[in-house]
């Protein structure tokens, strides 16, 4: 019991120096299906969906997820715009 109330504790200090949207980003994301644009030279090149949260790591400028129509990991960077189509 300690452990969850531990839990939820540690989730309200971190949230609560969050903007609106960086708490959306955070909490409720999660299982929700995006769709992703890649451009190259202003033009569309491809268009992923993704089958949950689209992530990134620290200091990349690249982002990952797992396509929703073929089941696989798919990393991505450069010009891309990711729209939450949930």
């Amino acid at each position: 019991m300690t452990k969850v109330i531990l839990f939820a504790v540690v989730i309200l200090v971190s949230v609560s120096g969050c903007t609106d949207a960086d708490r959306e980003k955070m909490l409720t994301n999660w299982g929700k299906e995006f769709t992703i644009e890649m451009y190259s030279g202003g033009q569309l090149v491809r268009t992923w969906t993704s089958s949950g949260k689209v992530s990134t790591e620290q200091g990349s400028d690249g982002y990952f997820f797992k396509d929703k129509a073929t089941g696989k990991l798919v990393e991505v960077s450069g010009d891309v715009v990711i729209t939450n189509v949930n």
